[in-house]
């Protein structure tokens, strides 16, 4: 029996067959840096980080591609937003479904006097959008949050959040791990100053490579988290002031660029909306074939209104962590189980703290996944009746 893969919320997979090719053929053939050497296959290396950076500005609206920074992953690219832009007395609006990329980094500054406020949300991770003006303060500075839940799927809704910061002059920040390349985000029409984004999961890149966009008016906001060798200016000590090399220093993860690149090609040529209306088919199917399944609570949205492709149940009765176990062993399918890095999101939807058993569709599976792991649910809950 082959194996099943639906846990793309952590990271996609398999990659575009492109992905892997180039970064192998990177690594193989040509191995230079960037804005080091003064030769051919590093002004080819240049180029392409650089149409990679054109990608990413394209597929979110940016100002302009030089805004476009790489970093590790989006835990990193939040850490640089928040640390770098929130000063001890600055106070922000935070949703109740964060991660804790988000809120490890806002613990952090709480011990050195940032505040922060929780947005509410409803126990299917709707934001409470009503309840933002109350949470307001003569300092708030930020509205910073996730576009889509990693626990339950839900999208929260950005375009009235942007309005939002737009009429208080609040500084948007947003979080895409689990929305870049499925949901349309453009920062010009839905006022969002600053974009965090992954490349491993919707983006299919590898691990090892994310980012942020941010816009002109950020730039001089933002102290940057690190600093090093960029390759420029090096006669002075000093962080350089423009962009891009203000916040990226030391050497680049280029063969993780290079995949990420292929990633997004695939997504431009494939079509957006194509991956996403494959997906959100799929996780309907899902959908339907578990609703009458006994004892099984699907968590938050039971339909596609406002949702991704990320599906958490629980098997009443039983440990989400045994049922995750059994899918593995005897049905060959991988899924996630427990907290999913995400406490405040399960009090929120009142699976804290268990957890769930979370399923997540990509591009690649197909109607027979999806059909497999109904079948597998079906069983673990009916054989469980049967013992109890």
């Amino acid at each position: 029996m082959e194996r099943i893969y639906l846990d793309h919320a952590c990271t996609s997979f398999p990659k575009p067959e492109a992905v892997p090719r180039a970064m192998v053929n990177y690594i193989e053939n040509s191995g230079v840096n960037m804005n080091r050497g003064c030769y051919s296959e590093a002004y080819d290396v240049e180029e392409k980080v650089y149409e990679t950076r054109e990608l990413l500005c394209e597929l979110f609206h940016g100002e302009d591609v030089k805004n476009v920074v790489f970093t590790k992953n989006i835990t990193e690219s939040l850490n640089v937003l928040l640390k770098g832009f929130l000063k001890p007395g600055d106070h922000l609006l935070v949703s109740s479904m964060e991660h804790n990329a988000m809120m490890r980094p806002l613990t952090q500054l709480a011990k050195q006097g940032v505040t922060f406020s929780r947005i509410p949300c409803e126990p299917d991770g709707s934001l409470c959008v009503e309840k933002m003006e109350a949470l307001l303060q003569p300092n708030t500075r930020m509205v910073a949050m996730l576009h889509a839940s990693n626990v339950c799927g839900t999208v929260m809704p950005i375009a009235k959040v942007g309005e939002f910061c737009k009429k208080h002059g609040l500084t948007f920040l947003l979080d895409t791990a689990q929305s870049a390349g499925i949901l349309p985000i453009n920062m010009e029409e839905m006022h969002i100053d600053a974009v965090a984004f992954t490349g491993h999961k919707s983006l299919l890149g590898p691990q090892g490579i994310g980012g942020f966009v941010i816009r002109e008016h950020l730039i001089e906001k933002i102290e940057p988290l690190l600093s090093g060798g960029t390759g420029s200016i090096s006669h002075t000590e000093e962080i350089p002031e423009f962009m891009p090399d203000r916040f990226e220093a030391g050497t680049m993860n280029i063969p993780g660029i290079l995949g990420l690149r292929e990633g997004l090609l695939f997504i431009k040529q494939t079509g957006r909306e194509c991956i996403a209306g494959k997906e959100r088919a799929l996780t309907e199917r899902f959908l339907q074939g578990i609703k009458g399944i006994d004892r099984v609570q699907i968590i938050g949205k039971d339909t596609m209104d406002n949702r991704v492709g990320v599906v958490s149940i629980i098997i009443e009765g039983m440990d989400p962590a045994d049922v995750a176990d059994r899918l593995d062993r005897e049905f060959q399918i991988m899924v996630r189980v427990g907290l999913h890095c995400s406490p405040s999101a399960h009090k929120t939807l009142q699976t804290y703290p268990t957890g769930t058993v979370r399923f997540s569709f990509g591009y690649f599976n197909t109607e027979e996944d999806v059909d497999a792991a109904i079948a597998a649910i079906a069983r673990i809950a009916r054989e469980e009746t049967a013992w109890n």
